[in-house]
Order: C-alpha cells, then sequence, then structure tokens
C-alpha cells in the first residue's frame, strides 16, 4: 500500500530542494546568497518535470535514468509556461513570490501523485535512484556496444544535449546583466483583488484600498507615497518607506475625502529618493462624495 511505504529517495530529495529554495528565497538573511538563482533555475527547469516523470512512469522498466532525465528536462521546460500564464490571469499576477508559491505546490501535489502511484507497485519493481547504478547504466550504454548503432548514437547525442544545456544554463547565469531598472506601483480593492475600489463616499467617510510597491532597481531605494484628490495632498494617508532590491511592500492606506462633488481624481503617487517634485509612478480613481453615497 503507498500509505505504509515510506518515501523514495529521489522524491525526498525533490522536497528539500523545494523547501531549501522557498528558504533562500523568502528568508531575507539568505535571499541576496548566489544560491537563490541556482535553486530557483532547479526549481523552475528540473523538479516539476521530474516528479511529473515519475508519476507517469513509476517503473523501473518504463525508462532508464538517461531517458527520465532528459525527458524532466522537456517536461520543466513545458510547464513553466503554462504555470506562468495561469498566473498571468490571475489577480496575483507573474511575481516571485506568487511563482514561487505555484511552483512549489505543483511540485509537492506531483511528488505526492507519484509516491501514490509507486505504491500500488511491487516494491522490486519500483523505480528508484542508485547513484551507482545510474553511473553504471551510462557506462554501458556510451562504453559497451548496444543492441544497435542507432541507439547508441541517439543515447550519446542525448547524453551530449543534457550536458551543453546545463553548460550554457551555468554561463548565462555566471555572465549574467542586470535586467531593467524599473519599480512596481499597484493598487488593490476589497479582498485585495484589482477593481472593487471604494468609489462612493458621504462626507466624512473613510475609505482604504491596498498599496504595493516592488522594488527592481538593483539598489535600496527610498520612496515616499501621496494621495491627493484634486490637487489636495491627504496628509494623513502619506507614506515614506525603504525598501531593498527585489524587497516588497505592501499595506492598507486609509483616507478621508475633505471635498465633496462627483468624478473627483483621486491620485496615489510615488516619488523616489531623487525626484521630490515629479511623481516617479501614479495611480488614480475616480470618486463620488455625495450627502447619498
Amino acid at each position: 500500500m503507498a500509505g505504509n511505504r515510506q518515501l523514495s529517495m529521489d522524491l525526498l530529495l525533490v522536497v528539500g530542494f523545494v523547501l531549501i529554495t522557498n528558504i533562500f528565497i523568502l528568508v531575507p538573511v539568505l535571499s541576496d546568497s548566489f544560491l537563490r538563482t541556482y535553486l530557483g533555475i532547479i526549481l523552475v527547469l528540473f523538479l516539476p518535470g521530474y516528479a511529473l516523470t515519475v508519476a507517469l512512469f513509476p517503473a523501473k522498466k518504463d525508462l532508464d535514468g538517461i531517458e527520465r532525465t532528459a525527458i524532466s528536462f522537456g517536461l520543466s521546460i513545458s510547464i513553466a509556461p503554462l504555470l506562468g500564464l495561469g498566473l498571468n490571469y490571475s489577480s496575483w499576477g507573474i511575481r516571485e513570490i506568487p511563482l514561487l508559491t505555484e511552483f512549489s505546490i505543483f511540485t509537492l501535489l506531483i511528488c505526492a501523485v507519484a509516491h501514490y502511484r509507486r505504491g500500488l507497485l511491487p516494491e522490486t519493481e519500483v523505480f528508484g535512484v542508485s547513484f551507482k547504478r545510474c553511473y553504471l547504466s551510462m557506462k554501458a550504454r556510451v562504453f559497451e556496444k548496444p543492441e544497435s548503432k542507432t541507439d547508441k548514437v541517439i543515447a550519446f547525442i542525448l547524453a551530449l544535449s543534457i550536458l551543453a544545456s546545463m553548460g550554457s544554463l551555468v554561463y548565462i547565469i555566471g555572465n549574467s546583466k542586470e535586467g531593467e531598472h524599473f519599480t512596481e506601483f499597484y493598487i488593490l480593492g476589497n479582498n485585495s483583488t484589482i477593481g472593487d475600489y471604494p468609489t462612493e463616499f458621504v462626507p466624512g467617510e473613510k475609505g482604504t484600498v491596498i498599496v504595493g510597491v516592488i522594488n527592481h532597481e538593483y539598489r535600496p531605494m527610498d520612496y515616499t507615497i501621496d494621495v491627493r484628490l484634486e490637487n489636495r495632498l491627504l496628509l494623513e494617508s502619506k507614506k515614506q518607506i525603504s525598501l531593498e532590491h527585489n524587497m516588497s511592500w505592501e499595506k492598507p492606506v486609509t483616507f478621508t475625502p475633505p471635498l465633496e462633488g462627483k468624478n473627483m481624481k483621486l491620485e496615489f503617487l510615488l516619488f523616489n529618493e531623487s525626484e521630490k517634485t515629479t511623481p516617479y509612478r501614479n495611480l488614480h480613481l475616480w470618486i463620488n462624495v455625495t450627502e447619498e453615497a
């Protein structure tokens, strides 16, 4: 029974890699480490595909080690855009933490499916990772005479392609350049979703929105957030924040419209440390403040 069998060593390693990657990305002390990038790439480009390969082919006879490795890379490359597309149409958007959460949950769920499917097989038929066996299998495939010359050529090209892909990936990481310098600035309405913003008020009524800032400037930044109604500053809503690179700030901002009127422009302005008079980013809502909201 699946429930009575311990998690296999390879699936334990996958789960361990997922947890370690989350720690290195989420813990501020570790998030600046170079390991953060490498672990993130493994999480995206190998682990989901490997877990799915184990779930689809739990028996030893299904595939050998080299084929499993190649299929794991291929499936991961196919899975990544699908998961990203799903986030793109969600309220979270394609951002670091939602991506990390999605890839982690997907990989762990598929690991559970793989463990269950392995549990349905006799233990002697279950595929397991043995470094010695993998080495001997690769040696036999490359250096010993296979069943045909075609099999030998295919095995050699497959192994060479995997090594070339991994080498290229390491080179790109090691020689990566800084991307575009920018800051994300957004507002969310009720239930932390895009839309459903407070727009109808009676005099003296308070409104609240969630304001978020994410620093992608590749250096620490100081920001100031102003809220203005018809160009009138609402001091109660003024915020000053400091963020390291790739860090985010998301908090509720409460304001009380001091004017009455219809179709008034409520602005949320983000200033950076180098420009105090011209907004670096700006957002706005159109609100009504009347006796009968």
